[in-house]
């Protein structure tokens, strides 16, 4: 597996996304299984595809790593137990309107800002957090069997995506089939906090037009982030109108590994 020390010397591809080459979504194998390190990572990187694989019928299972309970840590209306609730029920709402039936969205539940980093270099020595979260991501696959999965980007630079990259990884390896994966940024789209490329990536543009205004209004279904809903923490989190817009672009960008 590749560190961060080996991201190539090329461009980032958000530095010039309009020249990416577009590519279909014809060509993927159902099931398919979008995870999300965070309650709304799916919909922002990934609410237009989804949105085309349900229009086709294509099933789509939805996998929450994290409970998302550390966007607001110093809320007393809104402690830790009622906000997963609350982010979770905004899940629900943003992906009814893509028609993902919510028998079909899983909530790990793993902790917000300390999903666990998984070793991938053969030592099955894990730490238990570590070792408990594999187990449970094993499971689930085993039970969906997914023939194509979207991850967050290896190399995002939350460090909770680059562990739900690597407990994702670490279960796929225990499938006897391997599925398609498909990973897609979320915080590259940040100047600030991009990386070069990675060396072995290829990106390409997905065309969503069609499906932005529903994407437009499944973002905004997460209120926690979007609005001031959450009034009594001033250090809260809050997705910035200048960040939503790069997700509301008429396509989505996609990285995928080159053979």
């Amino acid at each position: 597996m590749a560190s961060l020390d080996m991201l190539a010397s090329a461009p980032s591809p958000f530095a010039a996304a309009e020249g990416l080459p577009m590519r279909s979504l014809d060509a993927l194998q159902p099931p398919v299984l979008v995870v999300a390190p965070h309650p709304d990572d799916e919909t922002l990187g990934c609410g237009g595809a989804i949105a085309q694989l349900r229009a086709r019928g294509c099933p789509v299972h939805v996998l929450v790593i994290s409970d998302g309970t550390r966007s607001h840590p110093r809320s007393q209306q809104y402690p830790a137990p009622r906000l997963k609730q609350v982010r979770q029920a905004e899940t629900l709402a943003a992906l009814a309107l893509f028609q993902v039936e919510a028998e079909n969205v899983t909530f790990l539940g793993l902790p917000d800002g300390a999903v666990p980093h998984l070793s991938l270099a053969g030592d099955r020595t894990q730490e238990p957090a570590a070792q408990s979260a594999l187990v449970q991501c094993e499971a689930y696959l085993r039970q969906t069997v997914p023939q194509t999965i979207f991850l967050p980007y290896q190399f995002d630079p939350h460090r909770d995506h680059r562990a739900s990259w690597k407990l994702m990884q670490g279960a796929i390896a225990s499938l006897p089939q391997l599925p398609q994966v498909i990973e897609y940024p979320i915080w590259d789209w940040d100047p600030h906090q991009r990386q070069p490329l990675a060396e072995g990536y290829r990106a390409w543009r997905l065309d969503v037009g069609p499906q932005i205004a529903l994407k437009r209004q499944a973002i905004h279904c997460y209120r926690s982030q979007t609005t001031d809903l959450i009034d009594d923490d001033p250090t809260g989190f809050r997705l910035s109108p200048e960040l939503i817009a790069n997700f509301l672009n008429p396509w989505e960008i996609y990285l995928e590994p080159t053979p």
